[in-house]
């Protein structure tokens, strides 16, 4: 890399901030873990002999993969005592104003969905690092092999492994953004309205409905599974009153979602996954501690988190 002043160094990391964010946040499945272990990386960057990397992404990319497995190795142990499911911190994306490939897109979008990164907890450590790396971001085997201190016919064998884990319980969603979001709008009024002839009308029969409240907020704590029990549970909450509500539509984690906004704080959000025009699992959140990153497209909220 040659020899570098603190701020080039720091303009450096800067550059590639948003690829360590992006693999820790899919790696860990919170924004504000990942933005621990960015912060740890950026530490370890700072102290580090800039004159012996030669290649400033690689090293990057490889102090931050491995923070994030050992802290989730940590976590994990938290989520087995954790209060009803556990999902992942949604996040504010804007993939369809920044990404102007439909492609790239749809591939970024995938990626970083409620459904893919709660398939992602499935896997060990190890697995996760090498199927974000290789599926997410196009690493080749060598480099990540480098990355996990890992020969490369054993990360290509965990690739392997990882993939096919995915692959078998892939959800199959194929709803454009646009109807999902026309979806989303007649839900919420469904709901709202109590409605509920139109909400079991939009069900799939076999549709789940998974909340997380962290055992700090309303939330089921169980899956609940069929289209007469969502739909039932979903006219209850629709009718229970909100102080000062505000709603509105975002694109969160690649899709349309919805924001409840309470006093001006986000209380609930919810993300629909459709297929054949019909809603196949119902995302709620509740947990306060996880809505921090959905405010960000509200007009009084900071910049939104880049993943």
């Amino acid at each position: 890399m040659g020899a570098v002043t603190d701020d080039i160094a720091a303009d450096v990391f800067e550059e590639h901030r948003q690829i360590l964010t992006g693999v820790a946040y899919r790696m860990l499945g919170r924004f504000a873990d990942a933005e621990d272990v960015v912060q740890e990386a950026w530490l370890r960057w700072a102290d580090a002999d800039h004159d012996d990397v030669r290649d400033p992404r690689g090293y990057l990319v490889t102090i931050t993969t491995r923070l994030a497995i050992d802290r989730l190795r940590h976590v994990q142990s938290r989520r087995e005592t954790y209060t009803g499911p556990w999902l992942p911190e949604p996040v504010a994306t804007d993939f369809e104003h920044t990404v102007p490939d439909a492609a790239e897109r749809v591939a970024l979008s995938e990626s970083v969905s409620l459904a893919m990164l709660v398939l992602l907890e499935s896997l060990s450590p190890l697995e996760r690092a090498v199927f974000v790396l290789r599926e997410a971001f196009g690493f080749p085997y060598a480099d990540i092999a480098a990355t996990l201190d890992r020969a490369e016919p054993a990360v290509r064998q965990l690739a392997g492994r990882a993939r096919r884990h995915v692959e078998e319980r892939r959800p199959r969603y194929d709803a454009d953004p646009a109807e999902t979001a026309q979806l989303t709008e007649r839900f919420l009024a469904a709901a709202v309205g109590g409605d509920l002839g139109g909400l079991l009308a939009m069900l799939a029969p076999d549709v789940r409905l998974i909340g997380d409240g962290g055992g700090v907020q309303k939330a089921p704590l169980r899956v609940i599974e069929t289209a007469d029990k969502v739909g039932r549970f979903l006219h209850g909450i629709g009718r229970q009153s909100v102080p000062e509500p505000g709603f509105a539509l975002r694109e969160i984690n690649g899709a349309p979602g919805l924001l409840v906004i309470s006093q001006g704080r986000p209380h609930t959000v919810l993300v629909l996954e459709v297929t054949d025009g019909l809603v196949t699992t119902v995302y709620i959140l509740t947990n306060p501690e996880k809505l921090g990153g959905v405010m960000s497209q509200h007009p009084d909220a900071d910049p939104s988190p880049k993943v």
